[in-house]
């Protein structure tokens, strides 16, 4: 009988996954006493797992046509549909909205974007609860799916190191099971969700030790884990746990610049070891310099005000680690800002424009990983092709150097990077114009589409001059943003690859 659950569509998993989800708010509800809404997330709960089990019943016995595609359009229905079902509980609860924002929140949550329609002290614990868990299950998807959905068929940022075209699978060379997707789904869910789930526990503890509350730590934790950047309060620089926490959280965030610091089944690079792959180098190198340019500017603008400021050797100090904090946050597309960000500021008496952070957020973290944005993978692929350019420009009868993987990232691989990088281009010029041509200004366009694609939903209120409000946005613009970030979170390829596969004759 566990055989034949387990043969169920993964969509239907899904369902079944995001419906006993909804019994841990339940129990917190329970537990401080808020009994309607422990009332609400239980009948939700009971009420979409009778659904499941009907439907299960229905498809019992039903012989099913396997195959990845397949699995990536049961992924693309997860984030359309599953948050209308994750929201009914959420609206249910807060009664003073529409059903569309539920959604729009869920939506949100659920692609690891985080930005949110409502203020912090809008919402009770449960429901910031409940937000943080379906961000943390969307991210635990995320991983699960690179592994055993966008690898087998060269998506993701696979295609980079790929021999065979974006949307043709080459699992075999890969080590991995094209027979059953199914089954390939499952172990690889075995193998990825003890390590999710412990590194979640082991940032838990940590923050707690640090000095958080148990609900704000666990919410940020596993907000870090999803790179999701919610948030039960004004974000990181409202924690308690201060400077201890934040360096908790940066050790933690490492894990979203390359897949190599939890796991080595999608090599990236024929060297084993993080210390030689190159997206967690390319990762290190800009957290190390925009932090270090940032420094030296805001040391030019305090030494500018006050020569005597500059000597202060404390809050020069605390004013580097809240620039290093914030850029590795936004590189990872997490959002969370360091509270020392404003000393920085207050140090120098200088802004640091949101353009900086738009940046970091468009380039992203690592292959197969939580973070969204660009990918490093592919930055580091035209970064290889434009010194080779520039190479052949000096010396036009040189040959290059390099072999294997290399010599794959720098032919191939930096074409389908820029492919992927024009097609990022123009999805985000095409989101800008529907925002503009929906009321909104072109710089808050650009802001609000580049939150929604690179999924660094935080982006909506320090980018900008002044914060973005999604609850005043018309509802045409709300579900633009909800596609964006769809869009952003599957990204184009994949799109294409679905809408141009055989899974639609079936």
């Amino acid at each position: 009988m566990l055989g034949q659950l387990r043969d169920q569509p993964l969509f239907l998993l899904l369902m079944a996954i995001g419906a006993l989800s909804m019994f841990l708010p339940a129990a917190h509800a329970l537990a401080v006493q808020n009994f309607f809404e422990a009332r609400t997330f239980f009948y939700s709960g009971t009420l979409f797992l009778l659904i499941v089990a009907l439907v299960t019943l229905a498809m019992w016995g039903r012989v099913r046509k396997r195959g990845s595609m397949g699995d990536l359009l049961a992924l693309f229905a997860c984030f359309v549909v599953l948050p209308a079902m994750l929201a009914v509980p959420l609206y249910e609860t807060i009664r003073t909205t529409s059903f569309l924002n539920a959604y729009v929140e869920m939506v949100s949550s659920l692609t690891t974007t985080g930005a949110s329609l409502f203020d912090a002290d809008r919402l009770s614990t449960t429901q910031h609860l409940w937000r943080a868990q379906v961000g943390w299950l969307g991210g635990l998807l995320m991983w699960i799916a690179a592994a055993a959905i966008l690898a087998p068929l060269n998506l993701g940022g696979f295609e980079v190191t790929a021999s065979a075209e974006p949307g043709r699978g080459e699992g075999t060379e890969r080590g991995l099971d094209t027979t059953d997707p199914q089954r390939r789904i499952l172990k690889i869910s075995g193998q990825l969700i003890p390590i999710y789930g412990g590194l979640t526990l082991a940032l838990w503890i940590m923050m707690v030790i640090s000095g958080d509350r148990p609900l704000v730590a666990l919410c940020h934790a596993m907000s870090v884990m999803a790179t999701s950047g919610i948030s039960p309060i004004d974000g990181a620089q409202s924690a308690s746990s201060g400077i201890p926490g934040e360096v908790v959280m940066a050790l933690f965030m490492l894990f979203a610049l390359s897949r190599l610091t939890f796991s080595s089944d999608t090599i990236t690079t024929a060297r084993r070891g993080i210390h030689t792959d190159p997206e967690f180098r390319l990762g290190m190198v800009v957290v190390i310099t925009v932090p270090a340019l940032l420094f030296l500017r805001h040391w030019w603008g305090a030494e500018a005000v006050d020569g005597t400021q500059a000597g202060g050797v404390m809050i020069a100090l605390r004013a580097l680690w809240g620039s290093i904090f914030t850029a590795l946050s936004f590189l990872t597309t997490t959002g969370f800002v360091s509270a020392e960000w404003e000393t920085a500021q207050l140090w120098s008496g200088m802004s640091t424009p949101g353009l900086i952070f738009l940046g970091l957020s468009l380039v992203g973290g690592g292959v197969a990983t939580t973070a969204g944005g660009v990918k490093l993978l592919r930055v580091w692929a035209l970064y290889l092709n434009g010194l080779r350019e520039m190479d052949r420009l000096v010396h036009p009868s040189s040959v290059g150097r390099s072999t294997g993987m290399s010599r794959r990232i720098r032919k191939k691989g930096a074409y389908i990077a820029w492919i992927f990088f024009m097609l990022f281009a123009l999805s985000l010029s095409g989101f800008t114009v529907i925002f503009a041509a929906l009321g909104l200004s072109f710089e808050d366009a650009i802001v609000l589409s580049i939150s929604a694609l690179s999924t660094t939903g935080p982006l909506i209120t320090i980018a900008p001059e002044n914060s973005l409000g999604l609850l005043e946005l018309a509802s045409t613009a709300k579900l633009a943003f909800c596609a964006a970030m769809i869009l952003g979170r599957l990204e184009m390829l994949a799109i294409i690859a679905l809408l141009t596969s055989d899974v639609w004759r079936s």
